[in-house]
């Protein structure tokens, strides 16, 4: 038990087998656990800024983050959204949801800014 506990509270001298031991472990422990396990898969930005024509700004807007807004509130949160990302001041002078061919589903937003 005694050991046990030495081993969960790292209670051994530096340069020991022990210490060589725990140190192996987590070294195998961050290098050889595969991501699945933690979830931990790398995301693609919900809001991104577009080459557009000098003087304006053109923003893809992922659908989650305006879902379930009304129309007349859309410009606003669309200004929150991209002024929060990119740490700006920009005023948005319209938006423009991005349909689906076949389906009509929204698949994303444009908004179109004014500097």
């Amino acid at each position: 038990m005694k050991a046990i506990g030495r081993f969960l509270f790292w209670d051994y001298k530096r340069a020991s087998w022990q210490y060589d031991v725990m140190v192996g472990l987590i070294l195998a422990f961050i290098f050889l656990t595969p991501r699945d396990v933690f979830r931990d898969q790398p995301r693609a930005a919900n809001v991104v800024m577009l080459p557009n024509e000098q003087g304006t700004g053109l923003f893809w807007i992922e659908p989650e983050l305006l879902a379930g807004v009304p129309d007349s509130q859309l410009v606003d949160r669309a200004a929150t959204i991209v002024n929060t990302r990119f740490k700006s001041h920009r005023n948005v002078s319209h938006v423009e949801p991005i349909r689906d061919d076949a389906e009509q589903e929204v698949k994303g937003y444009m908004a179109f800014t004014t500097p």
